[in-house]
């Protein structure tokens, strides 16, 4: 029998779906992405606009995935099947690929997490940044990165098996409290720091000749940077939503999630440049690379930088393994809700794919780029911008009736949802992916091939 016949999943508190969703949102994204993007794009100025799109674009966009989510109640690919027709019904595919593809090398990276945090306990960090770079070359590749990889995925694995309450559920009522009390605390310890000062201005004080000389580089990562660190466009939301009950007001719920996830990436903020302003490290050199080096080459420059360090890469990795769990749970509610298997099998059977797929990522960084800039760049995009096409311009009248539901009547501010997502969002989009493929582009003929000639 098909499972769609069976009982249905469904969180057991409003507080689980929160932080189930704050979780997820709350990853690699934010703790590892975002401050060396404000450091790659000017400091304050890519703060302001990231801000405005997180509310212009990041909200509303948001608000489209869990409209579908609920009232379709199925994964991905069960939910654009119902909610469109012809070549729609496939797109949710789409976000089952992303999620695979993403899973798969995100694994491997969270294991770099969990090997430097052993590393600050073992033997600290190498202040030299030249050293600290062949050491992260060292560990990032070969069969301990496997190990790791294969650790991490068995973590995920054993927590998506218990099901929605009794797994998921219970694992983000520890993990994202975990998460705010420690980024907390090390931001505390962080204001101590003697460069904390220059860094907060640099951080907190948008120079406004920076975003008029750059704003053609800063726009789009920051548009690009608010739809990834909210999860969305990997299907996640929309699979959580399709655990929710109809009196649950989907509006308030989304605030308080992007509320929550946007003052987290914040405050990782406020840890991350004291500590490289006070080790004389400058910001905007590091790269998707910094956090295990310069980062961590900071670290080994201040006092008690190796406790300091093995707390924030725990950090670290605890926040990749809330996001790891939403991204798998895309995948098994695809096979539980349209191919009938039994949660179990379903997640051990997935877990074995994405760590047999995620080995390539630990044997050479440059696959694990070729992997990430193909699922970030332009899948998670295209997702992101098919669906907001479909349920804003497509399927609007259902999309303003679901949200109601918990509500009430919205009158115009419906409307004004509908026109967010149909301009400024499918624009974003537009923007995203358009420069997602050139990037990537230039990736194969820079890197990926000048790799495959030397084989």
């Amino acid at each position: 029998m098909s499972s769609v016949d069976s009982p249905r999943e469904s969180w057991a508190t409003r507080l689980g779906f929160i932080f189930a969703a704050v979780g997820s949102a709350v990853g690699l994204g934010n703790v590892w992405r975002f401050p060396f993007q404000v450091g790659q794009e000017g400091g304050g100025a890519f703060l302001l606009i990231y801000l405005l799109f997180i509310v212009l674009v990041g909200f509303p966009a948001m608000l489209v995935e869990f409209v579908a989510g609920r009232y379709t109640e199925r994964n991905p690919v069960g939910a654009l099947k119902q909610l469109g027709t012809g070549l729609w019904e496939y797109v949710g595919w789409i976000f089952v690929v992303t999620g695979f593809v993403i899973l798969s090398y995100y694994s491997v990276v969270a294991g770099w997490t969990i090997r430097y945090a052993v590393l600050g306990l073992q033997d600290g960090y190498l202040a030299d940044v030249e050293a600290a770079e062949a050491q992260f070359v060292s560990l990032a590749v070969g069969l301990e990165a496997i190990l790791l990889h294969a650790l991490f995925m068995a973590v995920v694995v054993t927590v998506v098996a218990f099901g929605v309450e009794r797994g998921i559920e219970l694992a983000v009522k520890v993990l994202v409290p975990a998460i705010i009390v420690i980024a907390v605390g090390m931001a505390i310890y962080a204001f101590t720091l003697e460069g904390a000062g220059e860094a907060y201005t640099y951080y907190l004080a948008p120079d406004l000749e920076v975003l008029a000389d750059d704003w053609r580089s800063i726009v789009p990562a920051a548009a690009g940077q608010a739809f990834f660190t909210l999860s969305l466009g990997m299907g996640v939301m929309l699979t959580y939503a399709s655990y929710l009950q109809e009196d649950r007001n989907l509006a308030t719920d989304s605030a308080i999630i992007i509320g929550f996830d946007t003052a987290i990436a914040f405050i990782v903020g406020l840890i991350v440049f004291p500590v490289l302003f006070t080790a004389g490290v400058d910001p905007a050199a590091p790269g998707p690379g910094a956090i295990f080096v310069s980062l961590a080459a900071a670290f080994g420059d201040l006092t008690l930088g190796w406790l300091v360090g093995a707390v924030f890469f725990a950090t670290v990795a605890v926040a990749a393994l809330s996001s790891a769990i939403s991204l798998l749970e895309v995948l098994v509610s695809y096979l539980i809700d349209e191919r009938g298997i039994g949660r179990v099998p379903a997640t051990v059977a997935l877990g074995g794919g994405l760590f047999v797929l995620g080995i390539p990522s630990a044997l050479d960084l440059v696959l694990l780029d070729l992997f990430d800039g193909f699922a970030d760049q332009i899948l998670l995009v295209l997702g992101g911008l098919l669906l907001s096409v479909l349920v804003g311009w497509r399927r609007s009248d259902l999309a303003i009736t679901e949200l109601e539901l918990g509500i009430g009547d919205l009158g115009p501010y419906g409307d004004a949802w509908i026109w967010a997502v149909r301009i400024p969002v499918i624009a974003a989009l537009l923007v995203a992916l358009t420069l997602g493929i050139l990037g990537y582009i230039e990736f194969l003929q820079d890197d990926f091939w000048p790799w495959v000639q030397e084989l």
